[in-house]
């Protein structure tokens, strides 16, 4: 089942949304958009590490946040956003160098709140944390 509410979605519209934003800094980049997921990537470097020389897992969870936000936002009306309300990580293994990719579908995608499952793999496809979100979806005019 197509989960997308707003015509307009592609990974093209959603790098060039994101520009200048954190997960630019991040360098986080929307991959691909299926019927009910988006895919993103990000680099396991200097801007993602801690000192130890692993994925940061505040990174781990900014990627999650990132790609399951954006996603949500997407399943709701023109005059509603989707902002995180509570997020719960597993770390599993650390990242050490290359890219991790997450994937975000939904397990919820209700009125007033939205759930969703963000599975972080290595380049090797190792699974390296996953990720639950709550999102509560508010409207545009209470920003």
């Amino acid at each position: 089942m197509k989960i997308w509410k707003k015509e307009e979605i592609s990974t093209k519209i959603l790098n060039e949304r994101n520009q200048g934003y954190m997960s630019d800094h991040l360098g986080i980049v929307f991959t691909e958009i299926g019927k009910d997921f988006v895919i993103a990537k990000m680099p396991v470097n200097k801007h993602t590490m801690q000192p130890n020389k692993i994925m940061h897992g505040g990174a781990s969870c900014a990627l999650a946040e990132t790609v399951a936000s954006v996603a949500a936002n997407y399943c709701v009306d023109s005059n509603k956003l989707c902002v995180g309300q509570s997020i719960f990580t597993n770390h599993i293994r650390p990242a050490k160098d290359g890219f991790v990719f997450a994937k975000a579908f939904p397990i919820h995608l209700g009125r007033k709140t939205h759930i969703w499952q963000i599975n972080i793999t290595s380049d090797s496809g190792k699974s390296i944390s996953q990720t639950q979100l709550t999102l509560i979806v508010i409207e545009k005019s209470h920003i």
